[in-house]
Parts: C-alpha cells; structure tokens; sequence
C-alpha cells in the first residue's frame, strides 16, 4: 500500500538527502569492533569477525565517513522535526540497522500473534466470565485492587469483541540465542511511527545491494483497517486521535499518525460529550466521532476511589451507549500488568490450547510466600520491576546495584510484595552503534508491534530496536536517553 499522505508527504519532503562522501575514516572502520564478553552480538561472532548476514552492511557503511553519517542522519530528522521527549528533544537514530533472517523473524511472528490473541482472550475474561480465575491458573489478587482493573467496563458493549487492538512487545536476546518477551504493551505502545521514519532514512542513507529488507509500508493501512473494524459503523466512521499535546513525549507520533490516516488529532478540551455521542466542541465541524485512539498518558477510566476521570467522564456515555470505540480500551491494562506476564504462559494454554512458541522470563509473584523468599535471597541475580512503572523506572537491576540499593529493593519487596515481581536477569544482546568515528556495543531490545485483524493480529515485520545511551547499561528505553535503529527483516515473504 502506499505510505498514507503524512508518510508519504514525509518521505517526498525528506528525500532530498546529502550526496554520498568519500570516508575520512581509518580504512576498516566497519570492522574493527570489540564485543562485549558476557553477551551476544547481533552482527560479531568474535573480535573484528562479522558475521556473514553482516558483510555486505559492514562493507557499504565503510564507504562513508562516520561522523558526517550521524551528521546528516541528525540534520535531516531536525529538518523534519521528529522529536521524541520533547518538542526540542531530538528522535535518537543510529545509522547501523538491525538485520533478522527469515526463519528467525517467522517464528517470532508467530509467537506474538499467539501471544497477542491470548492477552486479548484474559483481558475479555477479566471483565466477562473470570475462567482462567475459577481454574485457578491465575490468582483473583491479579485484579483485585489493581488500578489498572476498570470493573465499570462491564457496563460497555464490545460488538467488535476486542479489547488490545493494538500491542508492543518489549523483545530481547538471551545468551543462549533465543528470543524472549520480556514486556507486553497493551495500553498505548509508541514507537510505531518512528519505526517507519527510521526506515526511511536509513534506506535513504545505505542501499545495500544485495539485501532487500521487507516492506514496513502497509503498517499504517494495518492500523488503520484495525480503526475500520473496531469502529460501531464498521465503515469509515470518523478517527480522533486523543492527545496530551506537544507535552507529551511521543506527539510527533501522535501528529503524523493521525495525518497518515485521515484522522482528527484532538486533545481532551477540544472534545465534548452530548446526546450519547462524543463531538468536536468547534462548532464549524460537529460531524461525531465514532472511534477514539486515546494515546494521553491518563490510562484510566476511574480514579482510586472509582469516579470517573476527566477523561472518563467525557467518554463514558457515548461508549456505554455503544456509539464509540476506543483503541485501546479503558481497562486493557489487566493484560500488560507485569504481574499477568508471569501467568501469561498459562493464558496462551488454557484460551488458544497451545504451547507458547516464544517464551517469557521467569517471573516472580512475591505475594506467593516462596517466591518472595526466593526472592529476597537471590535479589543479587534478579531484576525488581513495579507492576505499573514503564520506561524503566523504579527498575532495580541487582547485578548492578550496591549494598545499599539493594537492602532498599529488600524492604520494597517485605513491605508491598503485592506492587512489585521480580524477573530472571538476562543480559540483553549487543549491537553496534556509531560512536567517536567507530563501532561501539550497546545492549538492544526490540519493539515489534501487532495489530487486530479479521483472522487474529498482523505483525509489521522488524519494528523498533531500541539501544542502550552508554556501554554496559541495560536499560534501552528512550526516556532514559536510549536511541533507536531501524530493524530489517530478510528474505522474501
């Protein structure tokens, strides 16, 4: 498909990139790398030894000098304003993509269309029948006082039947070569967008020949079927993209996906609720609404003592009485709670009677008593994560962390096992980035995305790679400075 107008106006006005130069770099700059010796490298076996998916890459990119690389990579996403953090703060983009081979990629894809039609299933069952909780596969306590749990959802019709339209996966490389999944994102995952500007540029950048990575075009028109389907008219009902505004650190995001697909991108003050339908207050324009993309940091449709929210109380009506759909719901966050990540091998058996085909990390339940005193003895090998943090803080890494670090994780752990799970620590693959004229690791996750479809959720091939700010740290995501790299999935379809 084509890009949509906002990508495809993009990439017109982008397009006009720097000639290619002559490298001023050492000769073999490509290859004179060093991996980290505690993890794998995505693209070196060993010392200065590419792996051969990596040698046609390695051998373009020595071609250019790699200062005046980063140089016009920064220059051009300044031109075009992609910003991440800030209206200031500049989308982090490194010029060395991430390669994935085709076998590789198919059973990932596999994996978290699997995953995606699970967690949509347990998040169904939270606000319907409760089985898998009758069964005993998952405790009642993972909704019981959760403030992600929105028990007046019960009131909401759901004719699409759907309740994670929409899923990111935080996706990881173990030391033993496999995949994991490390997160689900079920609530307002970003990085879709960037992950289409990325391949823009990069592309722009370094043609390769002989590697032809799969298209992420059709993305946007997967995003905006799944709109179509979720819509009450099931047709071409009218789009809004709900927004913080430009302090929100994702609203370049916001802004170009809403352009790309022909939707209105409004903030909550700019919307009003009348007659059981959801409007635009600007009375020029008062054709209604009929599906809402809420990407604003408020997830919630109540508050702790269960009244509605701000932006609960403007939408509640119009969605009980069936004339609106929300992309994703008020209350999807049961399925990303990472307290239901440790149950989530449980719900891929017990709804799709399947065995997972990509595995979690281990997960910890400190309010099963042996596992929090499993916990607190091994809190020196583990990760201790907040069941509703994102972006990685509160995260207490335990190889990491000092005496006194970890005694506060302990007493965390004692005083509210209930808030928090602690995870196996895996040590994350490397990658190289471009750094002081070179190749230096940094750790990387990936973020691929799922969208629902008629026959169950497509995946866009690749997603966003994410990397670590400096060497050895383990923390990837971009508010904590980390960047970004576009993710090229290999062979034929």
């Amino acid at each position: 498909m084509a890009l949509g107008r906002a990508a495809a106006g993009w990439a017109a006005r982008a397009a006009g990139t720097a000639p290619a130069m002559h490298s001023s770099a050492p000769a073999g700059w490509t290859r004179a790398y060093a991996p980290e010796p505690d993890a794998p490298d995505e693209a070196f076996s060993a010392v200065d030894e590419p792996r051969p998916l990596y040698e046609p890459l390695l051998a373009k990119l020595a071609g250019h000098d790699p200062d005046r690389l980063v140089g016009r990579i920064a220059e051009r996403l300044e031109r075009e304003q992609v910003t991440f953090g800030s209206l200031s703060g500049l989308f982090r983009l490194d010029p060395v993509p991430r390669l994935i081979e085709a076998a590789e990629w198919e059973r990932l894809e596999a994996g978290l269309s699997q995953r995606a039609r699970a967690l949509d299933a347990f998040a169904a069952d939270a606000y319907g029948e409760r089985r898998i909780f009758s069964a005993g596969l998952v405790p009642d306590r993972v909704l019981e006082g959760s403030p992600v749990y929105e028990p007046r959802m019960r009131e909401i019709p759901h004719p699409d039947g759907r309740w994670v339209h929409v899923c990111g996966f935080d996706v990881a490389r173990r030391v033993d070569g496999d995949l994991v999944v490390l997160e689900d994102n079920a609530r307002t995952p970003s990085g879709i967008y960037y992950a289409i500007v990325a391949r823009h540029v990069i592309v722009d950048e370094l043609a390769v020949p002989g590697i032809d990575p799969r298209s992420i075009d059709p993305t946007l028109e997967q995003l905006a079927a799944t709109f179509r389907d979720a819509s009450p008219t099931k047709g071409d009902g009218r789009i809004a993209v709900v927004t913080d505004g430009p302090e929100n650190v994702a609203f370049f995001e916001h802004r170009a996906v809403a352009e790309a697909i022909g939707a209105s991108l409004v903030t909550p003050a700019d919307l009003e609720s009348a007659r059981g339908r959801l409007w635009l207050r600007d009375p020029r324009d008062r054709e209604p609404i009929d599906v809402v993309y809420r990407r604003t940091d408020d997830a919630r449709l109540t508050d702790d003592d269960r009244a509605l929210t701000p932006l609960g109380e403007l939408l509640f009506e119009p969605l009980r009485s069936g004339t609106l759909a929300m992309v994703n719901r008020f209350g999807s966050g049961v399925a990303d709670d990472k307290l239901s990540y440790a149950y989530t091998p449980a719900m891929i058996r017990f709804y799709l009677d399947e065995e997972p085909i990509v595995d979690s990390i281990r997960t910890y339940d400190l309010a099963i008593d042996e596992h929090r005193e499993e916990a607190l003895e091994r809190i020196d090998e583990l990760v201790l994560k907040p069941r509703f943090g994102s972006g990685g803080e509160q995260v207490v890494i335990g190889g990491d962390a000092d005496r006194e670090g970890l005694g506060d994780a302990r007493d965390r752990i004692r005083e509210r096992p209930e808030d928090f799970v602690a995870q196996e620590q895996i040590s994350l693959s490397t990658h190289p980035c471009v750094r002081g004229g070179g190749l230096e690791p940094r750790r990387i996750d990936l973020r691929p995305f799922s969208y629902a479809s008629e026959g169950g959720y497509a995946i866009s091939p690749g997603g966003l790679t994410r990397y670590a700010a400096e060497r050895g740290e383990m923390i990837v995501n971009s508010s904590q400075g980390g960047g970004a790299k576009d993710t090229w999935v290999l062979g034929p379809r």
